[in-house]
């Protein structure tokens, strides 16, 4: 059963083909800024690179079962795995719900599937949203909370705790912080993710490169103070925001490495990312009645032993931990494609 995995990113290009669980290969292919362009530009030269890659591993693509594609820009939906038609082919042209290179995915995957009569999907699309109607109010309005989190990474990283403790993910509630160059931390009620904070560009914690969130008043005078624009303003709080803004750097790694050769206020600064991600752990606890089956901790950053220890020192009493570092996408879009082909779960169209 070989399945195509494609994951369009801003300078990437990823592809895969699993046989079943196992990986065949991988391989990512980085673009300079030459290539690039405008993103309905890239269309063809990304197609290309995925074609050719099949080539140079020997892939037939007449033995593919399925094509498995990373989700783009579309309009709020549960999560699941979805069959690419044409509705939403028609949603990632348009960009609708944003611009993105992810948008070029479904669409690539959908022309190489198509002719091989072969179906094709998306997991956990970015735009999930399974939010109860409580956790969409926000205190005035005109503001409503939105789900943006890191759908793909959490759904897999809770299904495997899942499977830990012996029960189906649908059956388990969870709290799952996904730490990365942002930081979402979820409620996941018996299979659905019924709170988040906004990871995009909102809520939460402060990230490596992300502001979280932040003192309503100040900001709001700091936004008409005449210091800064609004585009300004936005990268202060994504991409210029967290670590970057305190210590200069989004590397976690770099950050560490300063905090071994003695720099203290490096360490106070990453202690309280932290502390941060353990009360938003401890939010979402008590969304979920504080009636957990484990705290989940993924993503890159959980490779960080300071880090996830300085959690778990004081989110432990909430339940069990598992630690699952990485952020394994390419595996998440196979497996989800897996489940649909061996019938354990039914396909979504939009």
């Amino acid at each position: 059963m070989l399945l195509l995995v494609l994951n369009t990113g801003s300078t990437s290009t990823k592809v895969a083909v699993y046989e079943g669980e196992r990986c065949v290969f991988r391989e990512e292919v980085s673009h300079s800024s030459d290539e690039l362009g405008p993103i309905e530009a890239q269309y063809a030269m990304r197609r290309g690179v995925v074609l050719e890659t099949l080539r140079k591993h020997g892939i037939d693509s007449r033995e593919l079962r399925a094509v498995a594609a990373r989700g783009g820009l579309l309009r709020p939906l549960p999560c699941g795995v979805y069959e690419v038609g044409e509705e939403m082919l028609e949603e990632l042209r348009s960009q609708k719900y944003g611009r993105h290179a992810a948008n070029l995915c479904a669409v690539i995957a959908h022309e190489i599937a198509k002719p091989l009569g072969i179906p094709c999907f998306v997991v956990d699309p970015p735009s999930a949203d399974e939010f109860e109607a409580i956790a969409r109010f926000s205190g005035i309005p005109q503001l409503e909370r939105k789900s943006k989190f890191h759908a793909l990474n959490q759904k897999a990283a809770a299904r495997r705790a899942a499977a830990a403790v012996g029960r189906k993910y649908e059956e388990c509630n969870f709290v799952v912080a996904h730490l990365g160059g942002g930081i979402s931390v979820s409620a996941h009620l018996r299979g659905r993710v019924v709170d988040s904070n906004n990871a995009l560009d909102g809520d939460g914690p402060f990230s490596p490169e992300r502001s979280g969130g932040l003192p309503a008043g100040d900001l709001v005078r700091l936004c008409f103070s005449g210091r800064y624009t609004m585009d300004e303003v936005l990268q202060l709080i994504t991409g210029k925001g967290g670590l970057v803004a305190y210590l200069g750097t989004n590397d976690a790694r770099k950050v560490e490495q300063a905090i071994a050769g003695g720099d203290e206020h490096a360490a106070l600064v990453y202690d309280a990312m932290a502390y941060q991600v353990s009360k938003e752990i401890a939010a979402m606890a008590a969304v979920l009645y504080c009636a957990v089956d484990g705290i989940v901790i993924t993503g890159n950053l959980a490779n960080s032993e300071r880090l996830v220890e300085r959690i778990r020192a004081r989110i432990s009493r909430l339940g069990r931990v598992f630690v699952y570092p990485g952020e394994d996408e390419m595996e998440c879009l196979a497996l989800g494609t897996l489940r649909v082909l061996r019938g354990e779960e039914a396909p979504l169209r939009i």
